[in-house]
């Protein structure tokens, strides 16, 4: 067995998994019966979570959907709970589709990823969701919601409710928190819409038909759709006077023997996709998922960087959004914006649901 932190945790939390299980059911029982409020919007809101903790895909996910209902005439707003960011505000305008409005240490760092990867999507933040979704229709007229991480956020009806499982872990040990991986009993998929299998690559089609196999045996009514994702190219980031500035290079560009460091909460997963696009590293240094970095941190960095030899930094588009404010010296930074293979059935489905004609 790997005795891990988180496998050690787990092994010491499985007495009480049952009784958290209990309190998720009896908290969706009573969204169900009325005792807790369910908001309804005048506009169609999709909802993207996941059963288990941790990444699935779900933030270049969102971004993927969101370009695509921008592509088919909607003015998409993404609507996130902020986590690990420091703002009390009710809402936060993380950005107005056309600037930026806040920082990853205010909003938390997935909605500013998202606010960056995309333009003309409005993206909030809020502890009470509905707030910010009121916002983004009152002021900015958007006219369709993107719910990020929205699963167990019942409070918010949504036309369409998305579950992605990364084919890499898909349920973990199966156990509910603090037992394992799951944050409701696998009986709360009922509620779903759709299943999102994601980390579809040619090297693991077994084991993706094994896990659509399951889902497809438990939940025979639900869609099960497969997406791939990939690193159309890497970004270059060079210090220049007080700024970055980043340019976009051919992966084929990209030097060897980087140095990766990332702070998400599957890295196994992220060094995985680098083996899978043919990209040679060096050193693999992982932090905690939502690392706030420190200067401190840069500078040990940037010592190990110097004595392995290494011909820069490569690291997720997640962990730059906080490292872009420190102070790396000469050393760059590359990054690989991650997106996902068009599907045209999953959008189809999307469309259908929210009323609009497909050919």
């Amino acid at each position: 067995m790997n005795f891990t932190t988180e496998n050690v945790i787990f092994a010491f939390g499985r007495p009480f998994g049952p009784f958290y299980a209990l309190a998720m059911k009896f908290r969706a029982f009573l969204y169900r019966k009325g005792v807790f409020t369910i908001h309804h919007l005048p506009i169609p809101v999709i909802s993207v979570g996941n059963l288990t903790m941790g990444g699935s895909g779900k933030t270049p996910f969102v971004v993927y959907l969101a370009k695509f209902l921008q592509q088919r005439g909607f003015k998409p707003a993404v609507i996130s709970l902020g986590y690990r960011g420091r703002s009390k505000e009710p809402v936060t305008i993380v950005s107005d589709g056309q600037r930026i409005l806040s920082d990853p240490l205010s909003c938390g760092d997935e909605p500013y990823l998202i606010a960056h990867s995309t333009h003309g999507v409005v993206v909030a933040t809020g502890k009470k969701r509905i707030h910010p979704c009121k916002k983004v229709i009152e002021s900015f007229n958007c006219n369709i919601i993107l719910l990020d991480d929205a699963f167990q956020h019942l409070a918010v009806s949504r036309s369409i409710d998305l579950v992605l499982f990364d084919v890499h872990t898909f349920a973990g040990n199966s156990r509910v928190f603090p037992g394992g991986e799951l944050r409701e009993p696998v009986s709360a998929l009922n509620r779903c819409d759709a299943f999102i299998l994601t980390g579809v690559t040619g090297s693991n089609q077994e084991r993706t038909e094994k896990c659509s196999e399951l889902l497809a045996h438990k939940f025979t009514e639900k869609p099960i759709f497969k997406v791939s994702r990939f690193y159309p190219n890497a970004v270059k980031h060079t210090l220049t006077g007080s700024s970055i500035s980043a340019v976009v290079i051919p992966l084929e560009n990209l030097p060897q023997n980087l140095f990766c460091i990332c702070g998400i909460a599957k890295p196994e997963r992220f060094r995985q996709s680098l083996n899978d696009a043919g990209i040679n590293i060096g050193d693999f240094k992982m932090f905690p998922d939502h690392c706030n970095y420190t200067q401190d941190i840069v500078e040990t960095l940037r010592r190990q960087v110097i004595e392995t030899a290494a011909s820069g930094i490569l690291t997720t588009e997640k962990d730059m959004t906080k490292l872009a404010r420190l102070d790396f010296g000469d050393i760059t930074i590359y990054t690989l914006p991650l997106t996902f293979d068009s599907n045209e059935a999953l959008e189809d489905f999307i469309l259908s649901k929210i009323g609009v004609k497909t050919s």
